[in-house]
């Protein structure tokens, strides 16, 4: 296998928590009213230094979804999973878009998100967005 190409990004800045490899930009968050099994997530427009798993279809809050899982270029961590396709037309405004889970990533200001007790004690179903 060949080295690495990590793209540097300038400003506000997540990363993996890991290995600190630069993931997205706060500007390009386009909602954090998404969950995971570990609690909180992001929904974001790009995200780079990422590999991707295979595709699966994987039921959630708001229906069926086709997605891949993301892992960090840097450690091979998993740090969240694109959207592939959507099933329902309501949800086709996720499709090419990635989710960032809070407890593997670090925000800008160097900041952690732990995994909240529900989600230790299994609660919650499936993982999704909070829509309105």
């Amino acid at each position: 296998m060949g080295r690495v190409f990590v793209i540097s990004l300038e400003g506000n800045i997540y990363c993996c928590k890991h290995c600190k490899t630069h993931l997205s930009l706060a500007d390009d968050i386009i909602s954090k009213s998404f969950h995971s099994r570990y609690g909180k997530a992001y929904l974001f427009e790009k995200v780079v230094n990422v590999t991707i798993g295979e595709k699966e279809e994987r039921m959630m809050m708001t229906g069926m979804h086709t997605v891949v899982d993301i892992f960090c270029v840097g450690c091979g961590s998993i740090v969240g999973w694109k959207y592939e396709s959507a099933h329902e037309k309501s949800q086709k405004y996720k499709e090419g878009k990635f989710i960032l889970e809070r407890f593997k990533v670090l925000g800008p200001d160097g900041s952690t998100y732990s995994v909240s007790q529900e989600a230790q004690l299994g609660g919650g179903g499936g993982s999704d967005a909070d829509d309105a």
